[in-house]
């Protein structure tokens, strides 16, 4: 899961039959009405002080809010398309999702095309695509207070209550349930894959080739499960296991960090002399946690902005940071001034560091503050069933508190999808039965979605993929320095073959 590229059940229950899904899954839809003609145009504007690429244009599709019920309710999703560079050379459509969960995507096609090799350009439409409800595709909105994803994440109390977190998460699913009504049980991760073949008729494509990056890697894996005959070329990149939907993958953040902290850690231990957080790794990580407590018990407020910089928020900005590799030194400068902060010392440099961190990044108009997080509840609690035993959390919180103390617990914490209803159907099965058409790029210090889980999705695959394994940090392996993923990635795009055997990837520069 990722937030940036660049985070009592109330509600009656019904469950959609397994002959319902079955009939609106089949490779066999004849009584189909064909595909209205798309109607290409300007895309709706972006969110304020955002550019977007001049070359994409937008259309919608319109799909069932149930396909169980493919007559009643409808929602719109919103595409957005950068036409092949070379007509001549097309080979179909490639879909692309930056993940989330809940990212919104028309602007992920001008985003990847710089990074791309003439080939693939010259060869594929890029298409992306609002997932539904989110961003201008049908928005749903919870109504929350505190409209980002990052305040979702369950940070115990300092003393490892999580007394708080089990009110909050109440309260919170009680405010979807309120706001979000019965229509938000259908926001799913399945039903998403199911627009995506809506979206392949729309475009008049017989097959459709897709790239999903975070989450994106699970959407893509369910559509590749519902759909086997559909999907021609599909690259999962920083992959969610499809065994450990959702709890399971968040119970992986605690190890993650643990092995990905490290390379920001030698980054500000480098630094040392301008920085005085420690000499070594090992320095900088004692820094770090006897900071992040000292911030969980006593928050800093932070100049020029609302916000009051606690633990939570400093691990939060952590793990965004930690993201790319680029960002790390960006990262050293901000628990710098963050040390600052907490000792009332705060340098100009310090605060003008803080100011950037913290800025807000307003809505899409039209959109609602709260959606990426209502829709990242939606996914995340709507998908697979959670479990409700509060004790449970408190004890296995208590555990992964003491076993990863960089995550403080976080990853076993209780959810609003502790208090959400059942969802409509189970999770999609993922298996190794289908066409051979599946590349997975997984990077061995992936903190977002780890290692093992990248090797546990191509274990289910089997041999329907090739892993692409990078020894990098990150939560991305495209064009992040590894010639042999990126050829790798290429050659399979232009080719649709896989290697012969999985790829050990250790060509990335040191920085």
């Amino acid at each position: 899961m990722r937030n940036t590229r660049g985070f009592t059940a109330v509600l009656a229950v019904t469950t959609l039959t397994a002959l319902g899904v079955a009939a609106c899954d089949s490779a066999d839809d004849e009584d189909r009405p064909a595909a209205a003609a798309l109607a290409w145009g300007p895309c709706p504007a972006p969110a304020p002080g955002t550019t977007r690429d001049p070359r994409l244009t937008c259309a919608k599709v319109k799909v069932p809010l149930d396909y169980g019920r493919p007559d009643g309710k409808s929602v719109d999703v919103t595409i957005s398309r950068l036409g092949a560079a070379d007509p001549a050379k097309r080979h179909g459509v490639l879909l692309l999702n930056p993940g989330g969960p809940a990212l919104p995507g028309l602007d992920t096609p001008g985003a990847m095309a710089p990074t791309l090799p003439k080939t693939v350009l010259d060869g594929y439409d890029l298409i992306g695509f609002d997932p539904r409800g989110v961003g201008t595709s049908t928005p749903q909105s919870c109504g929350l207070d505190d409209p980002g994803v990052a305040a979702l994440f369950p940070y115990p109390a300092a003393d490892g209550s999580i007394d708080a977190n089990v009110r909050s998460a109440r309260a919170t699913a009680a405010k979807c349930a309120a706001k979000g009504g019965d229509d938000l049980r259908y926001f799913t991760t399945a039903n998403t894959a199911r627009d995506l073949d809506r979206v392949r008729e729309a475009l008049g494509e017989a097959k459709i080739s897709y790239w999903g990056q975070s989450y994106g890697t699970y959407l893509g894996t369910v559509y590749n499960a519902l759909f086997p005959d559909r999907a021609d070329r599909v690259i999962l990149e920083g992959n969610v296991d499809p065994a450990h939907v959702w709890a399971g993958e968040a119970a992986s953040w605690g190890k993650g960090m643990a092995e990905r902290f490290p390379d920001a850690a030698a980054v500000a231990a480098g630094q040392n002399a301008a920085l005085g957080l420690g000499a070594t790794a090992e320095d900088v990580t004692r820094t770090y946690l006897a900071l992040a407590d000292r911030l969980d018990r006593r928050p800093a407020p932070v100049p020029g902005t609302p916000q009051a910089l606690s633990g939570a928020l400093l691990r939060g900005v952590t793990y965004a940071l930690l993201l790319h590799n680029d960002t790390l030194p960006v990262l050293a400068q901000v628990w710098k001034a963050a040390g600052d902060l907490a000792d009332g010392r705060l340098t100009e440099a310090d605060g003008q560091v803080l100011e950037q961190v913290f800025a807000d990044s307003p809505a899409a108009p039209g959109v609602p503050a709260d959606n990426q997080a209502t829709m990242f509840l939606a996914l995340t609690c709507g998908d697979a069933e959670w479990s409700h035993d509060v004790g449970d959390y408190a004890r296995r919180t208590a555990a992964d508190r003491a076993t990863w103390p960089l995550t403080a617990g976080m990853p076993a914490n209780i959810w609003p999808c502790a208090f959400w209803p059942r969802p409509v159907e189970k999770p999609v099965a993922v298996t190794d039965q289908g066409p051979r058409n599946t590349l997975i790029l997984q990077n061995r210090r992936d903190h977002a979605t780890t290692w093992d889980s990248g090797v546990g999705l191509r274990r289910i695959l089997g041999g329907r993929a090739a892993l692409v394994g990078v020894d990098n940090g990150g939560h991305y392996v495209h064009h992040e320095g590894s010639a042999c993923a990126d050829n790798a990635t290429a050659a399979f795009l232009n080719t649709g073959r896989l290697p012969e055997k999985d790829l050990d990837c250790t060509d990335v520069a040191r920085r």
